[in-house]
């Protein structure tokens, strides 16, 4: 077990939701190979640790196997009906409106356009312009 691993309690919350019924389309199919918990939890590891998806584990599933939930999660949108639905399950458990009504972004929590001190605008203002190819003497 590692500690980017879901406990049983976190389990219980998040299984549901990746397992919603899907709408219009018949729920059959070939049974999973692997477990979701496990899949999940090679995507936790890899989400903590920051290594490459070749280099999980080998008591995870696959790392493609891994790889292709995530993205198919990522694609479908299931991360973020996750995430919208346990934001206003904890702001209920909190007696708070599911809801939030407004919302603060700092300079520290929240990257800018411009890295380096304003070097990107520095650059721009001091860059000539170029020549039309009208006036180029390579274009003919």
């Amino acid at each position: 077990m590692y500690p980017s691993d879901l406990t049983d309690a976190q389990w219980k919350k998040l299984e549901p939701l990746l397992n919603e019924p899907r709408i219009g389309r018949h729920a059959g199919g070939r049974p999973r190979k692997y477990e979701q918990r496990r899949i999940v939890d090679g995507l936790l590891y890899v989400v903590k640790t920051g290594c490459q998806w070749r280099q999980l584990p080998s008591n995870f599933p696959p790392w493609k196997s891994v790889h292709e939930h995530f993205r198919w999660w990522r694609d479908s949108g299931v991360w973020e009906r996750i995430g919208k639905t346990l934001r206003e399950q904890g702001r209920s458990a909190k007696g708070r409106n599911a809801a939030p009504s407004v919302a603060i972004i700092d300079s520290q929590s929240a990257r800018t356009a411009l890295k380096g001190g304003g070097l990107v605008i520095t650059r721009l203002l001091t860059m000539r312009a170029r020549k039309s190819k009208g006036e180029s003497a390579t274009s003919r």
